[in-house]
């Protein structure tokens, strides 16, 4: 097989790109020469269909931390890896029936504001600087090293230039259009990397079972490598440190879950640009079935992959090109880039269309939220409050432009990582416990005070960074050692959440005499209340799961 791009593969990710910017460009064009309003440009004149805020949640959501980290993870640790999806999808549930009811009856733009609301300016800008250094620093920085890493080893681009052309694809529509141009585009973006996805592990397991097809591959995987399908590791699995075993179900993967969908800007924006509550909510519906797919499209490749690697035969049947970068145990990022060289001509263009729809969709979500809570709730908020509409969507574009560049730059610095995915999840863990155990308690605890909510976020760092550095091994031999025993990651969160938790409502205790504080949201009668429809699919997406979870034990 022929691992070089030929006139077909560059014939069809051109059209992929054009029909991208076409889309983008005619959508974010203005009527009459009318100038967009801020409502326009950051959240779409919440005008947004459940159709288009279910693919757009999605296409934010996959980018190259999935196809090329998590097959990574498939790759090194296997199936167990697809708990991040597939709970994902309950979590998603829980969001669209507790916290959209409450988010969109107080008119939200972003998340920071929400903190003003409920607790106090001075939060609100605490947390927005937080999460533009996220996005910024970590979130694009890795999205553009990960997707300049697949480009480099599918056809061989310097991953600078790589970088580069990613930026500039993203910024070429959303800077311009805003989320109106983002959420439509990504519509089509979903279409791609489902499809692209779908062909690259159809080639996977045809590859395996030496082409009777995809069942057959798909057992030959199962019985080659049985232990890349247990989803509860246990102790003895040295990727438990990453995935502890029933903690997954219980613990702490529901802080990771709850604090992305719920609370990460770049995510829930999308439900606020919605016609209306019902309309979000079928959009989060929707988005929850496609989680279930997700990891036939992302982590069973990266099964597939180590099967192939570690049978000679299979491995021959590649030729010369199996061994040109080939994934290895601390190479495991690169299973899914590997695997895209084998694929036939026109069905390689296809495929690379999918994984570049996965990098330019983040990119562009991520920028769309980075400007928003900047322009929202800094420059509007501190620097500039007479702002009007032609002047905030202006310093929402340039705050884009800006931070692309940064992220951009930080990109190239990240080469090394192996489980990207991995490594991602685990320092963001960090923060996400404090900042969740704000929000719960402010949602639903009336007691909670601005005070407290305050302790608990500036607590929890030290409180997550004490637990790591124990989990690290440095209090071996130490007194200490004993009172803090050495736990996962992914447990680390779950107690640093419940000891924030802890904090939280002590102080808010002390503060009110148990009373509830006079910012405290008044949970009326019915709010919770959803549709039949939307009852009936969330019951039918928990008993899939429940089955997935019963056969693969």
């Amino acid at each position: 097989m022929n691992s070089s791009f030929e006139f077909l593969d560059y014939l069809i990710f051109s059209l992929y790109a054009f029909i991208i910017l076409g889309v983008g460009l005619w959508v974010s064009r203005t009527k009459d020469g009318k100038e967009k309003s801020a409502e326009d440009y950051f959240l779409a004149s919440k005008s947004l269909p459940w159709w288009a805020i279910g693919s757009s949640l999605i296409a934010a959501n996959i980018s190259a931390e999935q196809f090329i980290g998590m097959s990574g993870s498939g790759f090194a640790l296997g199936l167990a890896i697809a708990s991040y999806e597939w709970m994902a999808a309950i979590t998603l549930i829980i969001v669209g029936k507790y916290f959209l009811p409450i988010f969109i009856e107080k008119g939200l733009y972003t998340i920071p504001e929400f903190v003003e609301k409920r607790f106090s300016s001075n939060l609100k800008t605490i947390l927005a600087v937080f999460w533009i250094g996220l996005y910024v620093f970590v979130n694009l920085a890795s999205v553009m090293y990960l997707g300049g890493l697949a480009l480099e080893t599918i056809i061989g681009v310097d991953m600078i230039y790589a970088v580069i052309g990613l930026a500039l694809f993203a910024a070429a529509y959303s800077l311009y259009g805003g989320l109106s141009a983002v959420a439509w585009t990504d519509i089509i973006q979903v279409i791609f990397l489902v499809l692209g996805g779908l062909v690259t592990t159809y080639l996977a397991l045809n590859t395996v079972s030496q082409g009777e097809g995809v069942i057959e591959g798909f057992k030959h995987i199962y019985n080659a490598a049985p232990d890349r399908f247990e989803m509860i590791l246990d102790k003895n699995n040295p990727e438990y440190k990453n995935l502890p075993g029933i903690g997954v179900l219980i613990g702490g993967l529901w802080v990771a879950n709850l604090y992305y969908w719920g609370f990460n800007q770049y995510i829930i924006q999308r439900t606020l640009a919605a016609k209306s509550l019902k309309e979000s909510q079928k959009g989060i519906l929707f988005a929850a079935g496609l989680k279930l797919i997700i990891p036939l499209v992302v982590v069973i490749p990266g099964i597939a992959a180590y099967v192939i690697v570690n049978d000679p035969e299979l491995l021959a049947s590649l030729g010369k090109n199996g061994m040109l970068n080939m994934p290895a145990e601390g190479k495991a990022d690169k299973a899914y880039p590997w695997l895209m060289q084998f694929l036939p001509v026109g069905l390689k263009g296809l495929a690379f269309a999918a994984l570049a729809a996965a990098i330019v969709s983040s990119l562009a979500s991520m920028l769309n939220s980075t400007s928003t809570i900047f322009t929202m709730d800094i420059y509007k908020q501190l620097i500039n409050k007479e702002a009007d509409d032609k002047k905030t969507v202006k310093v929402g574009r340039l705050s884009a432009a800006i931070a692309l560049s940064i992220g951009a730059t930080m990109a190239p610095l990240l080469g090394g990582i192996d489980q990207a995915f991995q490594f991602i999840q685990e320092y963001t863990g960090i923060v996400s416990p404090g900042i969740l155990a704000v929000f719960l308690l402010g949602l639903f605890w009336r007691k909670t005070t601005n005070k407290a909510a305050i302790w608990g976020a500036l607590s929890s760092i030290p409180i997550a960074m004490f637990l790591k550095i124990g989990a690290k091994g440095w209090l071996d031999g130490t007194s200490l050692e004993s009172i803090f025993p050495v736990l996962p990651w992914m447990d680390q969160m779950g107690l640093t959440a419940l000891l924030t938790m802890a904090v939280i409502i002590f102080v808010s205790l002390r503060e009110n005499n148990g009373a509830d504080d006079e910012k405290g949201i008044d949970l009326t009668k019915g709010i919770f209340k959803t549709t039949p429809s939307f009852n009936i699919g969330a019951f039918a997406t928990m008993i899939i799961l429940t089955v997935i979870y019963s056969l693969l034990w």
